[in-house]
C-alpha cells in the first residue's frame, strides 16, 4: 500500500510505503510512524491518496485501487467514518455492476507529540556542567612554549580554547553559572599525594567556580601549585559525576562531564565499566582531546561505531562524544572560528542523548511557567 498527499497543484508525492503482506486477500499491515508534516505538510485537511496494488516478485505490481482522505478524517480513529472503498476507476468505467475492489478499515490512529531539549529547558530541567582537566605529565612541562599547558601571554592553550568553547555556550542553559572543575592525574601540595579527583579552586567542599571565565582562572593558579605527574585515569572524575545524577533521575536536572586529555588512558577496563554503570543515568560525558597524540582509545569509548561494553555488559544508550581539537584548529590562526566550529560538533549529540533519556524514563517535560510580569505591570490578556 502506497500513501501520497496532494501538493498545492493536483500532483501528489509519495511519503509512505507499507510492508507486502503476501499470500492473503485479507491483509492487516502494522501500524506505522510518520510526522504530520511528512503526511499532509501539516495541512490538516489537503487530500491524502491511498494506493493499493497485488504484490509481484517481477516489480511489475498489479493495481488493485484507491480512496482518498485528510489528516482530519484519519484523526477520528476507528470508526464507521474511517473504512474506505478501494475503487479501481478503470473497472468501475468497464463493469455496470462493479462496487469497488474491497474496503480498506483504519484500526488505529494516535497523535504522539514530540517534545524538544528546549521544550525540557523551558520546562525548568536544569543542567549540570562538570570540567575535568588532565593535569598528566604526558602534556608537557607548562613553563615550556612546548607544552600542551603552556600559559602564553599572548593566547590561550589548547585546554583552555576548549574549556571556553564548549564552556561559554553550555552555561546559557546552567541558570546558576556554577560549576565543579576538577583535574586528574597530579601531585598535591604539601605532601605531594597523587590525585585524580582534586578541585582546581583547591576547596574540595566547594569545587564550584563562578561561570568559565571562574575556571580558566581556577585552571591557570592550579597549573602554578600542582606538579603534573600521572596516571591518566578516567573513573573517577566519571565516578564523581555519576554519583550526583544518581540522586537525580526525575528529570529535574542533567549533567554534562567535559573531559580535556591528551588521550593517553591508563585506566581503559576501569573507565569503560564507569560509562556503561553512567548509561542509565541522566548524565552525558565530553572527551575533547588536545595535542597530536593518536586518540584510538578515546575512539572506542565514543561508542559510535561499537556500543561501549564492559563485562559482557553494553551502555544502555550512547552517552559519550569524543573531538580531537587539531581537527577544528583554523590554519590561519583565527581561534574564535576555531572554537565555534569545536562547540558546534562537540554539543552536536547532547539534545539526542537527553532526549534519549527521558524517553526511556518516560519523562515529559514541565509545563513552562508564565512570562514574568513585572510588579505593577497589568496583565495583557487578548479578548
Amino acid at each position: 500500500m502506497w500513501v501520497h498527499y496532494m501538493w498545492n497543484t493536483p500532483m501528489f508525492t509519495i511519503c509512505h510505503k507499507t510492508e507486502v503482506i503476501k499470500n492473503t486477500l485479507n491483509p492487516v499491515w502494522q501500524a506505522f510512524k510518520i510526522p504530520v508534516r511528512a503526511l499532509c505538510n501539516g495541512d490538516h485537511d489537503r487530500t491524502i491518496k491511498v494506493e493499493v496494488y497485488d504484490w509481484d516478485r517481477d516489480g511489475s505490481h498489479d493495481f488493485i485501487g484507491e480512496f482518498s482522505t485528510s489528516y482530519r478524517e484519519l484523526s477520528r480513529g476507528q470508526s464507521q467514518f474511517n473504512v474506505y472503498e478501494v475503487i479501481n476507476l478503470k473497472k468501475k468505467g468497464r463493469k455496470k455492476k462493479y462496487l469497488n475492489s474491497g474496503t480498506v478499515t483504519l484500526l488505529s490512529f494516535l497523535l504522539d507529540i514530540e517534545v524538544t531539549f528546549l521544550d525540557y529547558i523551558k520546562g525548568g530541567t536544569q543542567i549540570n556542567f562538570t570540567v575535568a582537566i588532565d593535569f598528566t605529565a604526558s602534556n608537557g612541562n607548562p613553563a615550556q612554549p612546548t607544552s600542551l599547558h603552556y600559559m602564553s601571554p599572548y593566547q590561550l592553550n589548547a585546554y583552555a580554547m576548549a574549556l571556553k568553547a564548549v564552556g561559554e555556550i553550555i552555561q546559557d542553559y546552567d541558570s546558576d553559572k556554577m560549576f565543579p572543575a576538577l583535574g586528574f592525574g597530579a601531585k598535591l601540595p604539601p605532601d605531594g599525594r597523587i590525585s585524580h579527583e582534586f578541585a582546581l579552586n583547591g576547596n574540595p567542599q566547594n569545587p564550584y567556580c563562578t561561570g568559565i571565565e571562574g575556571v580558566v582562572e581556577a585552571y591557570y593558579q592550579s597549573l602554578k601549585s600542582v606538579q603534573l605527574y600521572g596516571p591518566t585515569n578516567f573513573s573517577p572524575v566519571i565516578n564523581h559525576v555519576a554519583r550526583y545524577a544518581a540522586s537525580v533521575k526525575d528529570g529535574s536536572q542533567y549533567f554534562v562531564l567535559l573531559i580535556i586529555t591528551d588521550g593517553v588512558i591508563s585506566d581503559m577496563a576501569q573507565t569503560k565499566e564507569s560509562i556503561v554503570n553512567a548509561s542509565c543515568l541522566p548524565m552525558s560525558i565530553i572527551i575533547v582531546g588536545v595535542g597530536p597524540a593518536e586518540f584510538d582509545a578515546m575512539v572506542e569509548l565514543d561508542g559510535d561505531e561499537i556500543r561501549i561494553s564492559s563485562r559482557g555488559r553494553y551502555a544502555e544508550r550512547d552517552i559519550v562524544q569524543f573531538v580531537p581539537f587539531r581537527d577544528y584548529i583554523d590554519r590561519t590562526g583565527n581561534h574564535i572560528l576555531s572554537m565555534a566550529r569545536l562547540a558546534k560538533d562537540v554539543l552536536a549529540e547532547i539534545p539526542d542523548q537527553f532526549l534519549s533519556y527521558m524517553r526511556t524514563r518516560g519523562i515529559k517535560p514541565s509545563p513552562a511557567p508564565p512570562p514574568y510580569t513585572p510588579p505593577g505591570q497589568p496583565i495583557q490578556t487578548q479578548i
